[in-house]
């Protein structure tokens, strides 16, 4: 059997876990995954990421539907997957993105009463040996050091109108 160490997991098993949405609950309590507050909106850390990096930008108004984006929200996601880029670029030194949504639970969605957008940073090679051959997938970098190398630059790159 093959062992695979994850201490800082055990904080989540034991944890009382929040009635409602998830997202809606980051917002409120200003979670420390959540790396930039914008008027409508929110970019937050994947707690579950595929790689190092993955973030989520997340409009802080409870909305399952794509079509009930105000015109404010849909604006500040937009400005807000641009900045996302250019932070990641700078912070990370990508050599791609993957970028998207999924909407509805055919579609892959785990969350999928509150909508949101995927940023995923992606360097040639990062599937490597394990994810083929384990299915396994190794993240290099804990969170909270990854959150404090991109939070800063939120703030130097994004401009809220």
């Amino acid at each position: 059997m093959d062992t695979i160490f994850a201490p800082w997991r055990m904080e989540y098993i034991k944890s009382e876990k929040p009635a409602g949405c998830v997202f809606c609950q980051c917002s409120i309590r200003c979670d420390d995954y959540v790396i930039y507050e914008g008027k409508s909106c929110f970019v937050m850390m994947n707690r579950y990421p595929y790689v190092n990096g993955h973030l989520m930008i997340i409009p802080v108004r409870h909305i399952g539907k794509i079509e009930d984006l105000t015109p404010e929200e849909r604006s500040e996601i937009f400005a807000l997957l641009d900045t996302t880029v250019r932070v990641l670029k700078e912070a990370m030194s990508p050599d791609g993105f993957n970028m998207g949504m999924n909407i509805g639970k055919a579609a892959g969605a785990g969350i999928e009463e509150h909508i949101h957008v995927h940023v995923i940073p992606r360097w040639e090679g990062d599937t490597n040996f394990m994810s083929v051959i384990n299915n396994i997938r190794v993240i290099p970098e804990d969170m909270p050091t990854t959150a404090n190398k991109l939070a800063p630059l939120f703030k130097k790159y994004h401009r809220e109108e």
